[in-house]
């Protein structure tokens, strides 16, 4: 096995294996399950393993280079429409193929799953050109982001109550294992050709700033939608008796995600070939590895998509109804705070940015550290959120006090950990926060009467939300340790130039070569 995709499935098998654990210990402890069920649980475990080391793979090998590449040539030119227009294309096209967004857009009973795939694009595109603008006229990322969450909270009150959890939750899936490569590569490259001290901190804030597009781009959609009229009935698992049985249901699937996911890969080749086209950017290795890496993502992502579909996610649903249907369905409650707990610690993206801002502070935010503070803060988000769903508390009760702390954090830490901090919210809030606590808290909605649209969503939104606030947390310890030993600023982090930038991709071009 190619010694990278073998990297890579093991980071998603430790992704998906507390999570099976976990299930294995309600069948046995609390709520006995047919074997059938746990059978098609298991295989859709699998599926969703292999599928994720594909396309994690693919996105690095495909995503990364792409991003990276239209960042530096849109940064060369002075035609500030013309970098906006392609900054809104781009952001486009990467979201409609984001799989954490199609996961949530089939469990929206209310709005056409294309509906919102698109509703959501549009608005990442628009919040992408945004954020470029920011980078290149250098704008304080606090400011603005200050300026939108307070227009997000301004619009909650102006909409149905039914879409708002739906909203929060489209900002956390848009910033999944697609979009996060591309969008911050795009951010480097940007940033490459500026050598001011800031060059570094201003690559960050991209992921951050297109997450606020999806929230208001679902909450205007609200007011076209009425969500009381929508019928949902939650996907049952399957019933099967042989093995023969379990074969046949994933087989059946995969034709309609295979063309599912050719038709939102394709404008993605497309955009890339077209970009080669016009700029010979890419050496004929590097095209080759590219092109591999999109035959990768296309694979994997046909495997996430079926096994979540048919096997995972329904079983997730299944329990909720189950457990929610309880006399002691609080048990409820320390279930979600153990899956948050794990859902956090084992996402490979969390353990990137643990290492980043380790090499920021040169050591005194050590990566344990970061693990303990975002595995408890996120372990806390999803307890909240399987509450909010017995108890039937708004969203906005949550959300709004917790933005405004973060807001507020943002104006007293460095300003390096405020992009970091808000690129980190869509981090946490990964394929496993979707896929399976999504649909447990659905079927615990389910089970108590609740409101699916009020009650069941707005999981994502608040796992999204502890990160923001953690790594935030961390800036001001790292301040008061340094006013500690009488440092006066944050160490200068390595400013990116378009030399470093070059050097990047001869690196990769050189490790990842095996990877064909």
């Amino acid at each position: 096995m190619n010694p990278k995709l073998k990297e890579k499935t093991l980071e998603s098998l430790s992704a998906v294996l507390p999570i099976s654990g976990i299930v294995l210990f309600i069948s046995i402890a609390l709520l006995p399950m047919e074997l059938g069920i746990f059978v098609m649980f298991l295989t859709g475990a699998i599926m969703l393993i292999i599928g994720m080391g594909f396309f994690q793979l693919g996105a690095e090998m495909a995503m990364t280079p792409i991003g990276e590449g239209i960042g530096v040539q849109i940064s060369k030119t002075r035609r500030l429409a013309f970098i906006l227009l392609i900054g809104f294309i781009m952001g486009v096209i990467i979201t409609i193929s984001e799989p954490d967004l199609q996961v949530l857009a089939q469990q929206v009973p209310a709005v056409p799953n294309q509906t919102l795939i698109m509703t959501v694009a549009v608005g990442v595109g628009f919040f992408l050109a945004l954020a470029i603008v920011r980078i290149l006229f250098q704008i304080d990322l606090s400011i603005m982001l200050i300026v939108l969450y307070l227009l997000l909270i301004s619009a909650s009150f102006l909409v149905p109550k039914e879409f708002l959890a739906v909203a929060f939750d489209s900002g956390g899936v848009t910033t999944g294992p697609m979009t996060v490569p591309f969008i911050m590569a795009m951010g480097v490259g940007l940033a490459s050709v500026r050598s001011d001290k800031n060059a570094a901190s201003d690559s960050f804030g991209l992921v951050a700033l297109s997450s606020v597009g999806p929230i208001l781009a679902v909450l205007i959609l609200g007011c076209f939608y009425k969500p009381t009229e929508a019928a949902y009935t939650l996907a049952d698992v399957a019933y099967v008796v042989t093995t023969r049985d379990v074969v046949r249901e994933f087989l059946r699937g995969l034709p309609m995600y295979a063309k599912e996911v050719f038709i939102s890969l394709m404008p993605i080749a497309a955009v890339f070939m077209i970009f080669q086209c016009l700029s010979r950017r890419y050496k004929k290795r590097q095209i080759e590895r590219i092109l591999v890496g999109l035959a990768y993502t296309y694979i994997g992502l046909v495997l996430f998509l079926c096994g979540v579909n048919i096997g995972f996610a329904p079983v997730g649903a299944f329990l909720g109804k189950r457990l929610g249907a309880l006399s002691y369905k609080w048990v409820l409650v320390p279930i979600g705070t153990v899956i948050g707990y794990y859902i956090v610690k084992a996402e490979p993206a969390i353990q990137v940015l643990n290492h980043q801002v380790e090499g920021v502070t040169n050591g005194a935010i050590s990566v344990k550290t970061m693990n303990r503070c975002l595995s408890i803060g996120v372990s806390v988000s999803a307890g909240l959120a399987i509450i909010k769903v017995l108890a039937g508390i708004p969203i906005q009760w949550i959300v709004i006090p917790g933005y405004f702390i973060a807001l507020v954090l943002s104006r007293f830490v460095p300003k390096i950990f405020v992009g970091i901090a808000f690129d980190s919210g869509g981090v946490a809030s990964g394929p496993m926060t979707t896929t399976f606590l999504l649909p447990l808290s659905m079927g615990a909605c389910e089970a108590v009467g609740g409101n699916l649209m009020t009650d069941a969503f707005g999981v994502v939104a608040l796992v999204a939300l502890t990160p923001l606030i953690a790594v935030q947390i961390m800036g001001l310890l790292y301040r008061y340790k340094l006013s500690q030993t009488k440092q006066v600023s944050v160490p200068a982090a390595v400013t990116i130039t378009q030399s470093n930038v070059d050097e990047i991709f001869e690196f990769e071009e050189e490790y990842d070569d095996d990877a064909q």
